[in-house]
């Protein structure tokens, strides 16, 4: 891959990924917990929010390595969910909030490429349309219902009394390993859910662009 092209992709990432955790601070803060504010992530500046191996050295290594898949993460920004209003929907709310805002960027360019990609150049469309492939891979790989992904938290909210106890357990076995169980379901996607998943990725992205 070309090299301007890669630091283009990466570029892309990184801001995604930021505004990402950025929609989880601003929820908590909307809900009641100001712990992002105080810890100074609140703000557009990536510094903060770079995580020097998910921000750079994970996706520069992909972006440079045959198949496609283009993946990373910044700092999750720290929130303390007894602070939020909502008990039983506040969690989940932050939680969505990081997909929800990734799903509005792929949404929106992708609109724009759809009904106005006859007015931009050929360089032009390629950006935009890796800005709404990474946005819809981030915005639905982090509502995969698996700790310490964004879905286990939403799926919490939906659960009944009884399950919930029984999940939440399962969430505290697999998160007390953190980074280590993180990397475990990032071996198992990519050499096993990967394929299903960019077909369903790519559906997506033709949808929502009208590359059909």
């Amino acid at each position: 891959m070309d090299i301007t092209l890669t630091l283009i992709i990466v570029a892309i990432l990184i801001f995604s990924v930021i505004l990402h955790e950025l929609a989880h601070g601003y929820m908590a803060l909307y809900l009641g917990d100001p712990t992002a504010r105080l810890a100074g992530r609140l703000t557009l500046n990536p510094i903060p929010h770079l995580d020097p191996i998910g921000s750079i050295l994970v996706p520069l290594i992909l972006a440079l390595t045959p198949g496609g898949l283009i993946f990373g993460w910044a700092k999750p920004v720290p929130y303390n969910p007894y602070n939020l209003r909502n008990q039983k929907w506040g969690e989940a709310l932050v939680a969505f909030s990081g997909p929800g805002v990734n799903l509005f960027l792929a949404i929106v360019f992708g609109l724009t490429l759809r009904f106005g990609g006859g007015y931009f150049s050929s360089a032009t469309v390629e950006v935009i349309s890796f800005i709404v492939f990474i946005n819809i891979l981030l915005a639905f790989f982090n509502l995969i219902p698996i700790p310490p992904l964004d879905g286990s938290k939403v799926l919490n909210a939906f659960l009944p009394h009884a399950i919930w106890l029984k999940y939440n357990d399962l969430r505290a076995k697999i998160e007390q390993y953190g980074f280590l169980a993180f990397f475990a379901f990032i071996f198992l996607f990519i050499f096993i859910l990967s394929g299903p998943f960019f077909m369903f990725v790519s559906s997506i992205f033709k949808l929502i662009t009208g590359a059909f």
